[in-house]
């Protein structure tokens, strides 16, 4: 059984919580937040205790952590508990500075406990499926891929203002995603970016809109397009042409009933944002990650692909800023 601490007591620790109760393999012990009480609701929903941080570390009870708090503390974290001896699960990105999340990969990788990254899209059916398709050559060579990430509605400015910026907080994901399907890195990175969904983000030095599009080595191309506010719901598509085929994966709708008359055809929205569209993705993550510390099975997201996606956005938010490509050295 894998005893877990859970660091961080908001809305997505409260969903890491559902996933460590509900498999059968892993036990929520110990949770700890700043906001005492918060902690104090959500370990005794679970039968758990709530503790300090240094507490958490200190028993060697305690297998592993997972890390939901908020970014600028990732990489102070992971290599505390790694130090400790225990595993990690952190929620993305690995830090806000890259040279900051480089560091922590070179002090934690020599210890050989499992690390994992929660790119938890990477877990989703659909694009776990596209990915596979991948691998067993389905489409022939990969050329072309096209992501679609869009928000119903763009967070509260005083978010926008500690999120580390768009490129690190939301195409962050895309970027791995994009990592992920291609099986590589790329080699140069292109971004345009405004604000015209809200003024108040781009006096908060943030956009809100982009357009990146990534090269490869071997001529490939990722398209990746953001936005955030898409009123209809949350967007979430991937496209990806090959020399022998095209494969998608489309949104996730609300229900499955259409409508045709004469006037036109109607179907549901898609479904309204991430905890619902995600949900069995973060089910699956966790699962890998009991699997990986309990079976030795590989970690499917690593720390180094955490920093790989960091890179890319900290390129990504350079080439905005610039107006230039950047190549990039990883």
């Amino acid at each position: 059984m894998l005893k877990v601490a859970l660091l961080g007591a908001g809305r997505i620790g409260r969903v890491h919580a559902v996933n460590i109760a509900a498999n059968t393999r892993s036990e929520l012990v110990a949770v700890a937040d700043v906001n005492t009480a918060a902690a104090d609701e959500l370990a005794g929903h679970y039968g758990a205790q709530a503790r300090s941080i240094e507490d958490i570390l200190a028993d060697k009870a305690i297998n592993a952590v997972l890390i939901a708090t908020s970014t600028d503390t990732h990489s102070d974290l992971i290599e505390k508990a790694t130090a400790a001896g225990k595993a990690v699960l952190c929620e993305k990105p690995v830090d806000l500075s890259l040279e900051r999340a480089k560091a922590c990969l070179s002090k934690t990788e020599s210890l050989g406990l499992p690390v994992m990254i929660g790119f938890n899209r990477r877990f989703d059916p659909n694009f776990a499926a596209v990915k596979a398709a991948v691998n067993a050559g389905e489409i022939g060579k990969p050329e072309l891929l096209s992501i679609t990430s869009f928000d119903p509605a763009p967070p509260p400015v005083s978010y926008v203002k500690v999120s580390g910026g768009l490129f690190r907080d939301m195409m962050i994901h895309d970027f791995d995603m994009a990592n992920f399907i291609m099986g590589d890195a790329p080699k140069t990175v292109h971004a345009v970016g405004t604000s015209i969904v809200d003024p108040e983000i781009g006096k908060a030095g943030d956009v809100d809109t982009a357009v990146v599009t990534l090269t490869y080595a071997n001529g490939r191309i990722a398209v990746i397009k953001n936005s955030r506010r898409a009123i209809y719901g949350y967007d979430q598509r991937l496209e990806l042409l090959g020399s022998e085929g095209l494969l998608s994966a489309a949104n996730i709708l609300e229900n499955t009933v259409s409508k045709a008359t004469k006037a036109g055809v109607t179907s549901a929205k898609p479904e309204h944002f991430f905890l619902e569209r995600y949900m069995r993705a973060y089910v699956a993550e966790w699962n890998a990650f009991v699997a990986a510390v309990l079976d030795g099975a590989a970690i499917p997201v690593t720390l180094k692909d955490g920093v790989q996606a960091l890179a890319l956005a900290e390129a990504a938010t350079q080439s905005a800023q610039t107006g230039r490509s950047v190549e990039l050295t990883l």
